[in-house]
């Protein structure tokens, strides 16, 4: 009887713990899965990007980055710079900005990859600092980081469009 009792425990425990070994080892597919939830996500989180932009909203534009000291940007060819530098150029010169004509992101990619994502697009920028017009096309690659508070932007990269 107890060993009955014994082979009964000892088959249980193994077939829960082959049961649990098989669901940990389901791989996801990162490379090719969508993700669309996080993609729609990211869209929204885009689109508050950009009320915060019109709005004139600079500490709510600023909450959309996570900064640290992995934070990264490069712009117009310059040498990288970090989470300091990218806070007060964009406090300066977002902070200017007296009306958005147009905020336009053509050939949008939004590439998921789990907690990760890679948000590319060319950007059709009209912004108006007083009377004056600025136009700004370029390459805009966005690197996203799901954290407990949102997705968060953790590199950016801007160069002209030809």
């Amino acid at each position: 009887m107890k060993t009955n009792l014994k082979f009964t425990v000892l088959s249980f425990l193994l077939l829960t713990i082959t049961s649990c070994m098989d669901q940990s080892t389901t791989k996801v597919d990162l490379l090719n899965q969508e993700f669309p939830e996080a993609q729609q996500e990211i869209i929204e989180t885009f689109g508050a990007i950009a009320q915060s932009l019109k709005d004139g909203d600079m500490d709510k534009l600023i909450s959309f980055h996570a900064y640290g000291p992995k934070f990264t940007e490069f712009k117009n060819g310059e040498l990288r710079n970090g989470d300091e530098a990218n806070e007060s150029y964009e406090r300066s010169v977002f902070g200017g900005v007296t009306e958005v004509i147009k905020f336009d992101a053509k050939d949008l990619k939004i590439a998921v990859y789990g907690a990760v994502a890679n948000v590319t697009f060319h950007s059709d920028f009209h912004l108006k600092f007083r009377e004056d017009l600025v136009v700004v096309n370029d390459q805009i690659s966005l690197l996203f980081l799901n954290t407990d508070n949102g997705w968060k932007i953790v590199a950016e990269h801007h160069s002209p469009l030809n």
